[in-house]
């Protein structure tokens, strides 16, 4: 299916970067993904764990790239119109009958925002512009569900996505330069609606299959514990921590001990709390 995005025609108080050279795509709200194109496809996190069993449905057309060629992009599912980060999260722990159940049922999209390497011709010390002309070429002759996602340099037809787009759950507008190289770390502008920051994970609390809480760093560089997760947050992080090495003990600013961990996990957690000694984990990304 296309993106169902629709450009209206309400105008609204800028809240965006603005400026020759900013560019600006609607933020999805899924998992984010590296599509990996070579003798065969496979897709794995930021942290490099496989996920292509959770997203075949992906990684089979993805065998119509190029060979060589590298995406990355957020794994999304659209429901009634809506994208369902709920169903995300669902589809990515699953696993045998279920999966295969939910695969049918709630069919996943790909959305593309940047091209790393395009038949083995590594792009990731070009301009985004560069990168998004590629992008766009070697996904062209694919449609869905592998797809880019929207773009523009007009902030006013970016500001309206802002303002009109949250009804079809997106998150937010990432502002990016034209010139800006890719970069591991999160040197994007992201202006989301919910009050929530994105910090580093770099370990745990409890044992690897279930763990109780995460320690994470702070955009002001500290180290704290979160407050206990939820189920949900608690599966998702298991599901990074349980395969991987056994890490090095560990203490945050505070002093409080925790087991470190691969880095590469992110945590998006509610704003405010960073001011205090414990965050709350709203989800993992």
């Amino acid at each position: 299916m296309d993106f169902p995005i629709a450009v209206a025609l309400a105008k609204a108080v800028p809240v965006l970067p603005s400026g020759p050279g900013w560019w600006y795509e609607p933020k999805f709200d899924g998992d984010r993904a590296i599509v990996w194109r070579r003798d065969t496809v496979r897709l794995q996190t930021r942290a490099g764990r496989d996920v292509t069993e959770q997203w075949l449905d992906i990684a089979a057309p993805a065998m119509g790239l190029p060979p060589d060629t590298v995406l990355d992009g957020e794994v999304v599912i659209w429901r009634a119109g809506c994208v369902d980060f709920g169903a995300v999260r669902s589809r990515s722990s699953a696993r045998g009958r279920r999966l295969a159940g939910l695969l049918q049922r709630w069919p996943a999209t790909f959305a593309a925002f940047d091209c790393l390497m395009v038949r083995g011709q590594d792009l990731r010390g070009r301009p985004y512009t560069e990168r998004r002309a590629a992008l766009l070429d070697v996904l062209e002759p694919l449609g869905p569900p592998l797809q880019p996602v929207p773009s523009t340099d007009d902030v006013d037809v970016a500001q309206t996505w802002y303002e009109t787009l949250t009804v079809q759950g997106i998150e937010g507008i990432v502002a990016k330069r034209a010139d800006s190289l890719y970069r591991a770390d999160r040197s994007w502008r992201k202006i989301r609606h919910s009050e929530s920051t994105d910090v580093d994970v770099v370990g745990y609390v409890g044992p690897r299959s279930r763990p109780r809480r995460l320690a994470v760093r702070l955009p002001d560089g500290r180290s704290v514990l979160s407050r206990p997760l939820s189920a949900a947050v608690s599966a998702g992080a298991a599901a990074q921590t349980a395969s991987a090495e056994p890490g090095r003990q560990d203490r945050t600013s505070d002093g409080e001990p925790y087991t470190s961990t691969a880095p590469g996990l992110v945590a998006e957690v509610a704003a405010g709390t960073t001011r205090h000694s414990t965050v709350t984990v709203m989800r993992l990304r």
